[in-house]
């Protein structure tokens, strides 16, 4: 099998089509929604989550400032919310007004979850670490909800309830299929 190079800066798009989440944050009256690719299990126990922020984005200083921050899944049908949510900064933009989200409240956290979404980890900051221009934050997951139906009696995900949105780079998005 032949092999090509690769640059270096976009050796991620390798292993980066994960799950594409929507993290929300909160802090002093200011509602912030991240589209993010780099987001991670760390620990069961205790249960253990991370996601990477760059340095520069509101989200990353509302959570520094609350300590706090939700992991909500969309599926595709939300990948106009996602794009968006992606392409332009809370500070300068009301991402839920703009891309027609809606808010509800977390039932651990003062942050919000994404009424549309079908998944969400309520997240308390427990470490944060600064790796280059982005912000490694670890988060306890206080509480978790799903769709109902979507994960059986073992806790599989049931891809026919839903498709998950992997992110190939730019706006280019694919979902998942059991195999």
């Amino acid at each position: 099998m032949r092999k090509s190079d690769v640059p270096v800066s976009r050796a991620n798009r390798l292993i980066n089509f994960g799950t594409v989440v929507l993290v929300t944050s909160s802090h002093g009256g200011r509602n912030n929604i991240v589209s993010l690719a780099w987001n991670s299990p760390i620990s069961h126990k205790p249960m253990l989550v991370g996601v990477a922020i760059a340095k520069k984005h509101f989200s990353n200083e509302l959570i520094s400032k609350s300590g706090e921050y939700v992991i909500n899944i969309p599926d595709a049908g939300l990948v106009s919310a996602v794009t968006y949510c992606g392409s332009v900064s809370g500070r300068d933009e009301d991402k839920f007004g703009k891309s027609g989200l809606t808010a509800v409240p977390g039932k651990k956290v003062a942050v919000p979850l994404i009424d549309e979404c079908f998944a969400h980890l309520e997240c308390k900051v427990v470490d944060k670490v600064e790796i280059g221009d982005h912000t490694l934050f670890v988060g306890e997951v206080l509480a978790a909800s799903a769709k109902e139906g979507f994960l059986n009696s073992d806790f599989i995900p049931d891809l026919s309830q839903v498709k998950t949105l992997s992110h190939l780079g730019g706006a280019e998005f694919a979902t998942l299929n059991k195999i």
